[in-house]
């Protein structure tokens, strides 16, 4: 069985899907989430890449490992893997798309106008934004998960990089 959230199988990734089980009416909005998010408008790379930057300014490592993997097999290659952790990409779109991300996670919600217009002049529908709110809102509820659950890793960690959280607080500041 294959847990689509990691791209993975689920016994790597079982301390969290066991810890989520928990509760089944969590693993159950969570799993309904994962589904309905795996059939929008945006790619599984770019869905890799939110969930990237997002681990990263939350500070999940277990999350940061598992949509590393998950990248790997969207498509996305170690530079894109390090650079949507710093909430950048080469492509103009997928830099709009995770800079936005990062805005959204780092203001709590609160963006300014000129946030926006840099989302729709990077080609990005009204749809897609509230996709990318939507990839956003399910995986921070996966780091809060792991962070506030302490889950033991099942495979190799990843650490955030230094500094990340000097450079969060001077964007917030």
């Amino acid at each position: 069985m294959t847990c689509t959230k990691f791209g993975m199988n689920l016994a790597r990734a079982r301390n969290f899907m066991r810890t989520l089980a928990q509760s089944p009416p969590a693993m159950e909005a969570y799993r309904a989430a994962e589904r309905s998010l795996a059939k929008s408008r945006l790619t599984a790379g770019e869905r890799e890449q939110i969930a990237l930057a997002v681990a990263e300014i939350n500070d999940s490592k277990y999350c940061l490992a598992a949509h590393t993997a998950s990248g790997k097999g969207a498509g996305l290659s170690p530079e894109d893997i390090r650079l949507a952790r710093k909430a950048v990409a080469i492509d103009p779109r997928a830099d709009a798309m995770l800079r936005f991300t990062q805005a959204i996670v780092l203001q709590r919600g609160d963006l300014g106008d000129e946030d926006l217009r840099a989302l729709r002049l990077a080609g990005i529908s009204e749809p897609e934004m509230v996709e990318i709110v939507a990839t956003i809102a399910h995986n921070i509820f996966a780091n809060y998960l792991s962070l506030v659950s302490r889950i033991e890793a099942d495979f190799p960690l990843l650490h955030p990089e230094p500094n990340h959280a000097a450079a969060a607080g001077a964007l917030c500041s």
